[in-house]
């Protein structure tokens, strides 16, 4: 995110201390915002009519009727909006209207999170796979590819390479298989960890283990997929990067 990008962002909800802490959490946000704002869905999707909103927050507590009239308005736009759900505590958003689901801010440290992880879906995800098969890379590579966030994919086939790798350029998300000749998961991890702190890791591996889990754990691991693994199950790690949860039908 080094490149000054502008992002449009449509808040819907009704005027109230929520919204007002989703409006100063985006004026403080990371990258500069555009951000619109609408108290009702036929305000929104006359809104969106004819523009192209990069994110869209759409309160859960508005009628159905309006929620979906405003996700396919924002979905009609080119390129389509990421739209994200505002659910408080026992709600869920429905598939038909919501990419995404976010938790309605209960204050302002809240909205700041949720904002900068809105951000950071739109926001190109810099992602290296790392296994020593080729096949396995391609698999995980076309599964990405597929999801509806931005990425940018780098391959490496074993640990030294993946360790040169984040040494030459940042990575937002490691996918580490475990059994590797050379170093394994769990020192790759080490000097991942070592290089870039903040990089999130994800071991994937086809052994059950408790003792691998512990050691991979203590050395920073962010999360398991276990072979074989679904396509969603890796969509569910680029949601929780961005502190959103998929929405699943």
């Amino acid at each position: 995110m080094d490149d000054l990008v502008t992002l449009r962002m449509l808040i819907v909800a009704a005027a109230g201390p929520e919204r007002d802490a989703l409006r100063e959490a985006a004026a403080l946000s990371s990258l500069p915002l555009d951000v619109a704002e609408a108290e009702t869905g036929g305000k929104a999707a006359a809104m969106a009519d004819g523009k192209s909103f990069d994110i869209v927050l759409l309160d859960g507590n508005l009628p159905e009727a309006d929620r979906i009239r405003v996700a396919k308005a924002c979905r009609e736009c080119s390129p389509p909006a990421f739209v994200i759900g505002l659910a408080g505590a026992g709600q869920t958003a429905e598939p038909k209207w919501a990419d995404a689901q976010g938790r309605r801010p209960a204050n302002p440290d809240d909205a700041k999170k949720l904002i900068e992880g809105c951000v950071r879906a739109r926001m190109p995800l810099r992602v290296l796979v790392v296994d020593d098969s080729s096949t396995m890379r391609g698999i995980v590579g076309k599964i990405l590819g597929a999801t509806r966030f931005r990425v940018e994919l780098t391959e490496a086939e074993d640990g030294v390479a993946a360790c040169d790798a984040v040494k030459k350029s940042p990575q937002d998300i490691v996918f580490l298989d475990y059994n590797m000749p050379g170093l394994d998961g769990v020192a790759t991890l080490a000097e991942l960890k070592r290089e870039r702190p903040n990089v999130r890791v994800v071991i994937m591996t086809s052994m059950q283990d408790a003792a691998l889990a512990e050691r991979a754990r203590a050395a920073g691991a962010d999360g398991f997929l276990k072979k074989p693994f679904y396509p969603a199950d890796i969509g569910d790690v680029l949601y929780r990067l961005c502190g959103l949860r998929p929405v699943t039908a």
